[in-house]
């Protein structure tokens, strides 16, 4: 582990990449050891830019040209893409690097695609702590890329210091000022494709989505003129300089006022409390409760037992198995039903 650290520490992509497998790896064991790198690493910072828009948009387009526009000009780009997994089949096809084939090869880029494992929101479930992890490999700017699924993608907002909205031009009016979801929290809209026959359409997107954007409340971590809407295209380089410019000057303007230090201390404390909910969420995976959760399943499929009340009996029980790990299951129900009766177990 003292070698791993060292390694990524200094930069090596190799080290990178084997920290990131040991991250998302579900294994106790790796997991443990996750969590004794994860604390060991040095409190390094990169601007962490999330990036969200319908899929077709081009969100992999626009990062690899303005990934290579950053590292151009001596940026370290770490691009983290979250490709969807199958609900049949459980897998993904990972091939973000081959979208990005000419920043895959670049240097001072690096490119890791990982599944979203049935995550909702997005991302990944360990993909702050990757985020983490290519900051303490000296990243400058690390862009998360997300799955790509429309309104509810809003998780990857709780782990970036930017999130960005890629939109196709004609792809809504004013009426979307009065949207609540991925709207409310943009802090750019960018409207890609603004280039040949599309150029004057992406340019009245453009104006439409400022016109829902002046529909917003006013955000107390936002300076004058933001959140905005920008013209952008990814394959002639149409305003990404100039989105850029908006982009840092934004995250310095929360770094002066104090909302920058103040977000990320909030996105920790979610964070947290998504791990103790996580860590809830996995004790019903072990085999007691499972063979507990299908009996009284198949109880309400029968009609045997109403669901509400066989959810609070399940509840009750669970109470009950945490107090006495380790206990006979039928110690552990006898417990429950004295306690339920009142008397001590």
């Amino acid at each position: 582990m003292d070698d791993l650290t060292t390694a990524l520490v200094q930069g090596d992509r190799r080290a990178l990449s084997r920290a990131i497998t040991l991250i998302e790896s579900t294994r106790a064991d790796h997991r443990a050891r996750a969590l004794a790198l994860l604390s060991d690493l040095p409190g390094r910072q990169a601007l962490r830019i999330g990036l969200s828009g319908t899929p077709g948009v081009g969100k992999s387009t626009f990062i690899e040209a303005f990934g290579k526009m950053l590292t151009g000009q001596g940026l370290r780009v770490a691009v983290l893409a979250v490709d969807p997994s199958s609900v049949r089949s459980g897998g993904s096809i990972l091939g973000d690097k081959t979208r990005m084939e000419t920043l895959a090869r670049d240097p001072m880029a690096f490119i890791r695609p990982s599944p979203s494992r049935a995550e909702l929101g997005g991302v990944g479930r360990r993909t702050r702590e990757t985020v983490r992890l290519c900051e303490a490999a000296g990243f400058d700017v690390v862009l998360i890329e997300t799955v790509g699924v429309g309104q509810s993608e809003t998780l990857v907002a709780e782990m970036s210091d930017l999130f960005i909205l890629l939109l196709a031009p004609a792809g809504g009016d004013e009426l979307q000022g009065v949207k609540r979801g991925i709207m409310e929290i943009a802090d750019i809209i960018l409207v890609n494709k603004a280039d040949g026959a599309l150029h004057d359409t992406a340019l009245r997107t453009v104006a439409d989505y400022a016109g829902a954007l002046r529909l917003m409340r006013k955000r107390p971590y936002d300076p004058e003129g933001f959140p905005q809407a920008l013209p952008v295209s990814a394959q002639t380089g149409l305003g990404l300089d100039t989105a850029w410019a908006r982009m840092t000057a934004l995250a310095d303007w929360r770094r002066d006022h104090g909302h920058f230090a103040a977000r990320r201390a909030e996105q920790a404390r979610h964070w947290f409390l998504a791990d103790v909910r996580a860590g809830l969420l996995a004790r019903l995976e072990q085999p007691e409760v499972r063979d507990r959760l299908r009996r009284a399943g198949d109880a309400v499929a029968r009609g045997e037992s109403d669901p509400n009340a066989a959810a609070a009996d399940v509840l009750d029980w669970l109470r009950t198995f945490d107090a006495c790990p380790g206990a006979d299951p039928a110690v552990r129900d006898g417990a429950g039903a004295a306690r339920n009766r009142g008397e001590k177990a």
